[in-house]
């Protein structure tokens, strides 16, 4: 595995396989997300089942995490490359004549969606770790036993407005960082044919739907509260 990432092309194709991963997964954890608006009770018992099914705690969570950190990391790895090999430093460039703004800023886009993802893992994560884990509490259930806890515990969190601001503006920054990188990655596996076209249409409207969906949750459940 070592020998096959120190390949360039071979970093590409690793990173996009690892994007096309998390873009799954954001679309599936918008999916659930989206449930507290439109059925609370039904967001509670998903929940509840993410939460407490083995496959999705002891195995695709794990693995899940494992690919946010991989991503990071060759993303990371893949702009010291990129620099190191610019030997030859040039009076001007002009980035804009021939590359987009999103792809010039990657490496800035996806280090503030890195910080945002420490804040969320602090909000929600870590909490229900110790929850199901340190305290042993694996029911779900609110203190008074009445329903599960799920519902309730989201629409607190956005309770604060700085944490909704703080949570649109990590929104947006994914919204740009996804608007290179989904076209991106289909190109480092090869996909340049004859659906390209419709490819970065899909992407654009990915990249902007997704984020404005998570936006939509957190003003709605600031408002609602």
């Amino acid at each position: 595995m070592s020998q096959f990432l120190k390949s360039s092309i071979a970093r590409k194709i690793a990173m996009a396989l690892s994007a096309f991963f998390l873009m799954v997964f954001i679309l599936q954890h918008l999916a659930i997300n989206i449930l507290s608006v439109f059925d609370s009770e039904l967001f509670n018992v998903v929940s509840h089942f993410m939460g407490t099914n083995p496959l999705v705690q002891f195995v695709l969570q794990p693995v899940l995490i494992f690919g946010v950190v991989f991503h990071f990391l060759m993303g990371f790895v893949l702009e010291y490359k990129n620099r190191a090999s610019r030997t030859v430093s040039y009076s001007m460039n002009k980035g804009s004549a021939n590359s987009t703004w999103m792809s010039r800023n990657m490496i800035y886009s996806g280090g503030f969606i890195l910080v945002f993802l420490v804040i969320h893992f602090i909000d929600f994560w870590i909490p229900e770790i110790n929850t199901k884990y340190i305290i042993g509490d694996t029911s779900g259930l609110l203190s008074d036993g009445s329903d599960f806890r799920y519902f309730e515990e989201l629409q607190h969190k956005f309770i604060p407005l700085w944490r909704v601001v703080l949570y649109c503006v990590g929104f947006v920054f994914l919204s740009l960082h996804l608007l290179h990188g989904f076209n991106s990655a289909f190109q480092s596996v090869g996909a340049n044919n004859k659906y390209t076209k419709g490819l970065k249409s899909f992407g654009k409207i990915y990249a902007l739907s997704i984020p404005l969906g998570f936006i939509f949750v957190a003003i709605f459940h600031h408002i609602a509260h």
